[in-house]
């Protein structure tokens, strides 16, 4: 079951890299994988900091939320004023999947406790986005794949996770239909696509396959589909293939995956 565990916690990292086709989404994640791994613990400056200098290096697919914010950061503001400004100036309407995309490492973090996670992923989320859904969101993609790392089973996880979300999560995940599932990036619809897809499948490979072909050209339920995924049907489930796209990084990530998932050599996970 230690071997299980590892497999699932290295899938989240691998399954989002292969979920995520243009590749902002991954480095955001990976600058949120290697400071848990760095640092220990959940250090919301050290990741903050680590995005900033992502940003001056010439960041690109973080969302017109998260790219906002993270311009003013880097121009000198910290991150707290800067997304509260662009909240602002968004009206509010800053509910956008991006957190919930590169959060998933947080359930990679042994030493994290499960009833810390919710709390955590939405502290990530409001480095960036302000709006309650976003963080919620976040925070269901967290629980989920954490309670899919301690070998739950795939209905009970979501049964698990959607307890005690907001009503629009909740909504997303226990809406399984195909029915009115929507290509755009508001958090909770990116969810409920993901979930379908996740649920609907026999593999890994067939789930991102499918949201793939839903998707068209945005890259939002695929990434989703990724981290998820690869919780649920473990490392072994994704090609390498899948990851070709980001030799680039695909070091970084293999040894940020493989450095997390050895916390859990120890962990007690259930049957399933």
């Amino acid at each position: 079951m230690e071997r299980e565990a590892e497999d699932r916690v290295t899938g989240v990292l691998l399954g989002l890299a292969a979920g995520d086709r243009i590749g902002g989404p991954v480095r955001m994640a990976l600058a949120v994988a290697e400071s848990l791994r760095d640092r220990g613990i959940f250090d919301p400056k050290d990741i903050g900091a680590r995005y900033i200098e992502w940003w001056r290096q010439g960041a690109f697919d973080t969302g017109p939320t998260a790219g906002r914010v993270l311009a003013l950061g880097a121009s000198g503001m910290t991150l707290e004023d800067a997304a509260t400004q662009v909240d602002a100036e968004e009206g509010g309407l800053t509910a956008g999947c991006n957190p919930a995309h590169r959060g998933a490492p947080l359930a990679m973090l042994a030493t994290i406790e499960d009833s810390r996670l919710p709390q955590v992923a939405k502290a990530e989320a409001r480095l960036t986005h302000r709006h309650e859904l976003a963080g919620d969101a976040a925070a269901a993609v967290v629980v989920l794949c954490r309670a899919l790392i301690r070998g739950v089973l795939w209905t009970d996880a979501l049964d698990l996770t959607a307890a005690d979300r907001l009503a629009e999560t909740r909504r997303a995940m226990e809406d399984r239909r195909a029915d009115g599932l929507s290509r755009g990036g508001l958090a909770p619809d990116v969810l409920r696509a993901a979930i379908f897809f996740v649920h609907t499948s026999s593999s890994f490979s067939e789930a991102l396959a499918r949201s793939r072909d839903f998707a068209g050209a945005s890259n939002y339920s695929p990434v989703l589909v990724g981290s998820i995924g690869g919780a649920r049907w473990r490392r072994g489930a994704i090609g390498e293939i899948e990851l070709a796209h980001h030799s680039s990084v695909l070091p970084r990530l293999r040894s940020a995956a493989a450095d997390l998932a050895r916390g859990w050599a120890h962990e007690r996970t259930v049957v399933g």
